[in-house]
């Protein structure tokens, strides 16, 4: 299974998602900081399974139609940082969709995901994770997931990496560093967390317009992941 995350910075690279989807032919694409009144139902191969309602610049995550059907989409609102709760800019920080995979007749849960902004503590965007995974449990209780996205979370990732292997989760960063436009803030932005899968890659891909770079995530179910259509 093949995933692409990419923040669109303010949608400014939206006009990349056709060529970006046929170069590299994700299963799923998740997306942050879209402009989601104007999302296409269809990107290449991928149709729309949803995207948040109540931020213009939201969250959203296309599938393979071929390959997946989805049973469930839900957006969730997470622990608000002071610099949402003055100036609003998101009210759903994460968006998750309950798929079968009718290749591998698994289910599975894939979610896009964008944590509070650097001027947060980090300790609230662990709260904003763990509670993220929280939620997609309950979307897809002992299913193979993977969550993608912008966890701005650029330092100190041996303390967030600590969390993740306590609550069951492991945590993934890609080849190359995904966001390079401060001095002092430039690393691995865009990152995956995922349990009963086994991540075999994830790349940063070539820059486009946004100040992030996409990364793509190659994954295979473990052994032990739950063996899912019809139980």
């Amino acid at each position: 299974m093949q995933v692409i995350s990419y923040n669109l910075r303010k949608n400014r690279a939206s006009t990349e998602l056709a060529a970006l989807t046929e170069d590299f032919e994700p299963d799923v694409l998740c997306l942050q900081e879209a402009d989601t009144s104007a999302l296409p139902e269809e990107v290449g191969a991928l149709r729309l399974a949803d995207s948040t309602m109540r931020n213009r610049l939201g969250l959203a995550l296309y599938y393979r139609e071929d390959r997946f059907t989805a049973v469930r989409t839900q957006t969730f609102e997470l622990k608000k940082s002071l610099h949402d709760r003055l100036l609003q800019p998101a009210h759903e920080r994460l968006i998750g969709t309950r798929l079968v995979d009718t290749e591998a007749q698994r289910e599975v849960v894939v979610a896009s995901f964008h944590a509070a902004p650097l001027t947060a503590l980090n300790s609230l965007r662990r709260h904003q994770i763990a509670a993220a995974h929280e939620q997609l449990r309950a979307l897809g209780p002992g299913l193979p997931t993977l969550m993608v996205g912008d966890y701005n979370y650029p330092i100190f990732k041996g303390h967030l990496n600590e969390r993740m292997m306590e609550s069951g989760y492991d945590l993934t960063l890609s080849d190359s560093r995904t966001y390079t436009r401060y001095k002092f803030f430039r690393g691995h932005f865009d990152l995956a967390t995922s349990i009963g899968l086994t991540i075999d890659s994830v790349k940063t891909l070539p820059r486009g317009t946004s100040d992030h770079l996409p990364i793509l995530v190659s994954a295979s179910y473990s052994a032990d992941a739950t063996m899912a259509v019809g139980g």
